[in-house]
């Protein structure tokens, strides 16, 4: 794999930098003058200075900064709301399945009319745990604006079931909420062949369909403590076992018709899971992998990650904050700039000569790059390091694929859920044991941003230093 960190040999990921410092300005400062007139005053700039490469060159570092900051200003502008201060009905279509809290039951729910999406809390009763996706509400209330946090509190007198309509919201929010209760369905008919382990059926539901609420807080502190977190998490992973499926059973006969249903049978299966930050940055480095294999060209670099973080941030500047997009790009990341180091340690004929060790060495490898890229953010956000990560990668990720396809089968063939709950109550069984080995994880770390910053200095500055004694 030829590597891609350089800036004149991966030119998008310059422009992706200057974009989310952009961002990033955007979001920490306020301009009293609109900023599209300097930006159309640096693409005439740049177009200007074709002869002069450095200088044009900056200057189209200058537009995509000023263009992230025009993004982030407009995103900023256009969730600023001002709610009435008194209670006002409103009529709104529920998004999720009923999350028990203390004394009430939390509800993801969208307005019918302004399509905006906020998190309801209901009064704790038998209605309100009987909420299903798609229901629709009718609600006496004073919606809360706390920064980004949109929410609002109903007692049980003020709101009622009752037929809504959605003609207001847009072909893709009605789009979603088609494929959020075809979820709801299916989860379903997988829970109706299920027993007593409820920690194993959500297991499952997060790991096959992007449903994380019935994840108890024990589960998940098991996860994180063993660095198994990421496979509850859908990504590359999952998506790439369901692009590998759709491979088989369509062929290559005609590559140009395979290509265009496997992209499809993708992107629906992203709308079925929610479409969070990873595995739409998933989907689209599978359909950029999917177009550039019809030219025969390189698939997967650092210019092609950059591209689809270019895509995403220009689409939605807010996913730069969300910790869900700093790992998954920064796990990809760290995995295309130091494979090509650890594939060095031996050589291409010993690798097909062993097996055993070419799989081994490369589980460990990608495990490794993987956790030099996220550890600082796992750090600086769960205060932890897990420091059995490279074991639990072994046993999780086989055991993910095989869970994976599994559950495929159970949604066809359901009464064979059984054999789906025993290998994931076994996986979770060895979890909990590896995270009560005593020194598993190192707890209590507080980086802070600069400290943070230097972690990744040091970090590319070592790659650099690796890759210069290699080329000599």
């Amino acid at each position: 794999m030829k590597n891609r960190l350089f800036w004149n040999e991966a030119p998008l990921l310059r422009l992706a930098v200057f974009l989310m410092v952009g961002i990033t300005i955007g979001k920490y400062s306020v301009v009293p003058f609109p900023l599209w007139p300097i930006l159309l005053g640096l693409v005439v700039m740049a177009w200007l200075l074709s002869r002069y490469e450095l200088l044009q060159l900056i200057t189209i570092s200058a537009c995509m900064l000023v263009l992230g900051w025009l993004l982030m200003t407009r995103q900023l502008s256009s969730q600023t709301i001002a709610w009435p201060a008194e209670e006002v009905c409103y009529e709104a279509v529920v998004l999720s399945e009923p999350v028990e809290k203390p004394k009430t039951m939390a509800v993801d729910i969208q307005l019918t009319v302004s399509g905006q999406k906020l998190k309801c809390y209901l009064y704790k009763d038998q209605r309100s745990k009987a909420l299903k996706i798609g229901d629709g509400l009718q609600i006496q209330s004073r919606i809360e604006n706390q920064g980004f946090d949109v929410r609002t509190f109903v007692p049980s007198w003020k709101w009622k079931k009752v037929q809504v309509s959605l003609k207001h919201l847009s072909r893709l929010d009605r789009t979603k909420l088609y494929f959020l209760k075809l979820r709801s369905r299916l989860l379903s008919r997988i829970k109706t062949e299920w027993k007593d382990d409820g920690d194993a059926f959500s297991v499952v539901a997060a790991m096959a369909l992007g449903d994380k609420k019935g994840l108890t807080k024990e589960l998940k502190e098991t996860y994180s403590v063993t660095g198994a977190s990421h496979v509850l998490a859908l990504s590359g992973l999952h998506l790439g076992i369901i692009y590998t499926l759709l491979s088989l059973l369509i062929g290559r006969r005609r590559q140009m018709v395979a290509q265009i249903v496997m992209i499809t049978g993708i992107w629906l299966f992203v709308f079925l899971v929610g479409m969070s930050t990873s595995v739409v940055r998933a989907a689209v480095m599978l359909t950029l992998y999917a177009v550039l294999s019809l030219g025969h060209r390189e698939k997967m670099s650092v210019n092609t990650l950059a591209f689809t973080a270019i895509v995403m941030l220009m689409m939605n500047p807010m996913a730069l904050f969300d910790i869900g997009f700093q790992m998954s790009y920064m796990a990809v990341f760290s995995i295309l700039l130091f494979m090509p180091l650890f594939e060095r340690v031996f050589s291409e004929e010993y690798l097909m000569s062993h097996k055993v060790v070419k799989w081994i060495g490369s589980a460990v490898a990608v495990s490794l790059a993987a956790q030099i890229g996220t550890a600082p953010l796992t750090a600086y956000y769960f205060g932890r390091f897990s420091t059995c990560f490279l074991l639990t990668n072994l046993i999780v990720m086989p055991a993910a694929v095989v869970i994976l396809h599994l559950t495929l089968v159970v949604l066809l063939l359901p009464s064979l859920a059984y054999l789906l709950l025993y290998i994931v109550s076994k996986l979770n069984a060895v979890l909990s044991f590896i995270a009560s080995i005593p020194g598993s994880s190192i707890d209590g770390l507080h980086p802070s941003v600069l400290q943070i910053s230097m972690v990744y200095v040091i970090i590319i500055a070592s790659y650099l230093l690796l890759e210069q004694k290699h080329n000599q």
